[in-house]
Order: C-alpha cells, then sequence, then structure tokens
C-alpha cells in the first residue's frame, strides 16, 4: 500500500499549521488515513556582525554585536495516496515563505 508524505518547510509556524489543517481536513472529507503533522527539530541560523563599521566596537573596549536568528520550522504528514484526495492537496495554495515537498512511499508492512 502507498502513501503520500508531504514535507513542509518554512519560517512561519502560522502558515504551516494552516496548510497541515487543510491537508488535515481533505483527509478527513474522503476517509484517507493520516499520520501527523509531525513536527522535526527547528533549524536555527544564526548571524553576528559588528555594529560599527571600523571594528572597533563603541570605543569602551568593548565591541558590539548586533545579533540576527532565523528560524525554520519542519512538518512532516503522511496521507493515503487516494488520488482524489493528493489532487486536492495540490491544490491547495501555498504562501510563497513555505517550502512543500510530496513523495510516494511504499509501506513496509512487518512479518
Amino acid at each position: 500500500m502507498e502513501f503520500a508524505r508531504i514535507k513542509l518547510a518554512g519560517r512561519s509556524v502560522t502558515e504551516i499549521a494552516d496548510i497541515c489543517e487543510q491537508i488535515k481536513e481533505i483527509a478527513k472529507k474522503h476517509g484517507v488515513s493520516i499520520r501527523g503533522p509531525v513536527p522535526l527539530p527547528t533549524r536555527k541560523l544564526k548571524v553576528y556582525t559588528l555594529k560599527t563599521p571600523c571594528g572597533d566596537g563603541t570605543g569602551h573596549g568593548n565591541a558590539t554585536w548586533d545579533r540576527w536568528e532565523m528560524r525554520i520550522h519542519r512538518r512532516i504528514v503522511d496521507i493515503g495516496s487516494n488520488e482524489r484526495a493528493l489532487r486536492q492537496v495540490v491544490r491547495i495554495p501555498i504562501p510563497e515563505g513555505i517550502k512543500i515537498d510530496i513523495e510516494l512511499k511504499e509501506k513496509y508492512e512487518h512479518k
């Protein structure tokens, strides 16, 4: 039996949560099994820069730094491979800052 693995990544948690809710509604409407959304660890990109262009800091012997951080939130949703449900999932409007990957996988059954 096949299922579709949907991977979502983006900076906005609320946008990712909205997309996950839409996917859950589609699965519920078509009676398809769903697992998730499973939150993955948040990736943090940290950048530190000196505030002054000369590199000396404030002149008191201490350098002053700007600290910038960008967080990438990720989720995984597994949905059964119903053709109608997958067509509706593909039609969900995705905001500009969200990356989505959909791939079909085969379920392994343990004996």
